[in-house]
């Protein structure tokens, strides 16, 4: 697999290591109960019940898979999250606007209990979504030719080309 040589500034690290990690403990947590994470997603009534069991083991396993990547900088891992992201702020979303007083099933079965209803639960979803945003563009910032086009260059920029050359 290709890897993504970030910076290794801080404000890239944390950040991807706390979002990979977040979906790491997530998708572990599902999966180590997939029946009540199941009964979770049956209650958004968003899927056909034979999807039920294969969304409720696939789901987790892809959050662990892109969260792990992500911490490890493997190419692709943030887009992975980032889509996971948009899917469950869309899922968490619809729930709202329905009026659905159900547990997200984000990180636990007992969110409701915690008083962590859809509504808290989009709310973390689009700051997570937030620090996604960082992490691309300091990703643009400091790696213009892996966003696809050059970033601008000014007379700062051209001056710290000309430090790290020397």
């Amino acid at each position: 697999m290709a890897q993504l040589r970030a910076p290794r500034s801080w404000l890239y690290l944390l950040p991807r290591l706390g979002l990979g990690l977040v979906f790491v403990w997530a998708g572990a947590v599902k999966l180590l109960d997939i029946h009540a994470f199941g009964v979770v997603l049956a209650r958004h009534a968003l899927l056909p019940e034979a999807l039920l069991l294969p969304a409720a083991v696939g789901l987790p396993l892809l959050e662990v898979v892109a969260g792990l990547g992500l911490m490890a900088g493997v190419r692709g891992g943030l887009t992975l999250v980032s889509g996971l992201l948009v899917l469950f702020a869309g899922v968490l979303w619809f729930g709202v606007l329905r009026g659905l007083e159900i547990d997200c099933g984000c990180f636990s079965p007992g969110e409701l209990a915690q008083h962590d209803g859809l509504r808290q639960a989009l709310y973390r979803d689009l700051a997570m979504l937030a620090v996604a945003a960082h992490l691309y563009l300091w990703r643009w910032r400091h790696h213009p030719s892996r966003a696809g086009r050059p970033w601008p260059r000014t007379a700062s920029s051209r001056h710290h080309q000309q430090e790290i050359a020397s």
